[in-house]
């Protein structure tokens, strides 16, 4: 099995040691993903935000929203995905009220061109 790693724009990741998501095989494994560049915003816009980072992400990985298996929302309200909620006191940027992870399964085991050189 192939495993990529994707990077993201975070500033965490080298300080804390992770990569935005994992692609291995069909399977995509994206971090805890918080609303970087979207920090003064309220909670919904913030949600919005991570969901476009991870739709990025996804897209990288030759993958989309519709492959995802795990998360929930307004979003997936058709796809319904496997969903777990856990309330933090606080997140690692104190402004970050969402951070969210998810997991993809694309139906196509075969990487993308785009993916390939990450």
């Amino acid at each position: 099995m192939t495993r990529q790693n994707i990077s993201g724009n975070s500033p965490y990741e080298p300080i804390i040691g992770f990569s935005r998501a994992v692609r291995a095989g069909n399977a995509i494994y994206i971090s805890g993903t918080g609303p970087v560049g979207a920090d003064d915003q309220d909670a919904e816009t913030q949600t919005r935000h991570i969901f476009k980072i991870a739709a990025e992400v996804l897209e990288r990985a030759g993958s989309s929203l519709s492959d995802v298996v795990r998360v929930h929302g307004e979003i997936f309200r058709d796809v319904r995905p496997a969903a777990t909620m856990i309330v933090v006191a606080q997140l690692l940027n104190p402004k970050w009220r969402v951070e969210i992870e998810l997991d993809a399964v694309i139906r196509s085991a075969e990487v993308s061109a785009s993916a390939e050189g990450q």
